[in-house]
């Protein structure tokens, strides 16, 4: 509800004022529904402001259309990752072991298809199987057998690791059928007539963009309905506005270049996919339940072992599809490949929004802190900064971002 700036004031305000207070009005508006949403807006405010930083440090080329591209590339498969693992965290657990199973999976597609000549697509979907029973496996353990996920994964870890090597036998494998690679590496074709831009970019754009504004609209309406508390109107156009702006930029330099990357259409599709699902399906509330408050989910009739189940499934297949991602992109599978990304998966939820103790997080969010960590490796990259201290500054923006989350929390008294 906003608030009468004059109604403050023991004397009238001038009349030449009135302009000026109808402003501080909106403002505080704008103030107040951000301080309510902060935690929604507070990641989203601070990546506009890596990109301006670096897009200024390093004279415009972490813009370039090239390079924008290959942001999209490089970090796709910590992008699936984080997807997973953010589901994993909103329950409350975690999982260690995805980067050793990425490289797992690298491994047996190599064998699969450079070894024994099987057909990509089958080999694709045996790896996406391999990695669902994986999951499931751990899954199992963590649910039906309450052995802790941190214990679990960290074995998987381990085993997964000593898998790799042992199928790889301490070498290198390559390379991938051309299929594969285009998945990874490969555009969106060209159409249409000659232009300076690609045609089929910019329409999914455009299509991209008016699904996104519809959404918010419908989503308003929903939590309006429930008598929800929502952003003031003047706030939630702002917001619409700056996504606008935001993905048509993205549009615009994509297809400037080659056009948007295959690998991007799988990664919206898991965005939209899994967003429904969090958001409106049963499962997904299910999940928030169980992270939120265990003993209430239980009487409320949730079955968590089975969601628990379900969840670190989900994550094995999801770990299988960054792997071939990553091996299709480098056209080569590694005994060495996927170190740390467990780590940069982690991190990207976090940094995206989720909380230690479960409960709190969205798809959204883990692709937003995904992006971040990507704009934070390529411009401190382009700028030069070593490796090193690459490694002190995502290290002090995680504590930053999580030790947000418990500012606010306790904050808003929660």
């Amino acid at each position: 509800m906003s608030t009468d700036v004059t109604a403050k004031s023991p004397a009238p305000a001038p009349p030449g004022r009135s302009g000026t207070a109808a402003g501080g009005g909106l403002l505080q508006l704008v103030l107040d529904g951000m301080r309510r949403n902060m935690r929604q807006y507070g990641m989203l405010i601070a990546l506009g402001l890596i990109v301006a930083l670096f897009a200024v440090w390093t004279d415009g080329d972490l813009l370039l259309p090239r390079n924008v591209s290959n942001l999209v590339l490089q970090n796709s498969y910590i992008l699936i990752l984080a997807i997973g693992m953010m589901l994993v965290i909103i329950a409350g657990h975690i999982d260690l072991s995805v980067g050793s199973l990425t490289a797992f999976i690298g491994s047996m597609a190599a064998v699969f298809m450079v070894d024994n000549d099987l057909p990509w697509p089958l080999a694709v979907l045996l790896c996406l199987a391999v990695g669902a029973a994986a999951g499931a496996a751990q899954g199992f353990f963590i649910a039906y057998l309450g052995i802790p996920s941190f214990i679990v994964t960290l074995a998987g870890m381990l085993v997964f690791r000593g898998l790799t090597e042992i199928f790889l036998k301490g070498q290198t494998l390559g390379p991938f059928p051309e299929g594969l690679q285009k998945v990874a590496n490969g555009f969106l074709p060209e159409v249409g007539p000659e232009t300076n831009y690609h045609n089929l970019t910019l329409l999914l754009g455009f299509a991209v963009i008016a699904f996104v504004v519809l959404q918010e609209f419908r989503d308003r309406r929903r939590q309006q309905e429930f008598a929800l508390d929502v952003p003031p109107m003047n706030l939630f156009v702002l917001k619409l506005v700056a996504i606008s702006a935001a993905l048509l930029t993205v549009t615009m330099l994509l297809a400037s270049y080659k056009g948007a990357p295959i690998v991007l259409l799988i990664l919206g599709a898991l965005v939209v996919g899994f967003g429904y699902v969090m958001r409106n399906a049963i499962i997904g509330r299910h999940i928030y339940a169980i992270g939120g408050n265990l003993p209430a989910a239980k009487l409320s009739g949730v079955k968590d072992k089975k969601v628990t189940f379900l969840i670190f499934l989900n994550m094995g297949m999801m770990a299988a599809l960054a792997g071939l991602v990553f091996a299709a992109r480098f056209n080569a599978a590694s005994p060495k490949a996927g170190l740390n990304f467990e780590l940069e998966a982690i991190a990207a939820s976090f940094i995206g929004g989720a909380s230690m103790s479960g409960g709190v997080g969205t798809v959204l969010g883990a692709i937003i802190g995904g992006v971040v960590l990507g704009v934070l490796n390529n411009g401190m990259n382009l700028v030069g900064i070593g490796t090193d201290w690459q490694q002190v500054i995502k290290g002090l923006v995680l504590l930053a971002a999580v030790g947000f989350d418990v500012w606010n929390k306790r904050k808003g008294g929660n």
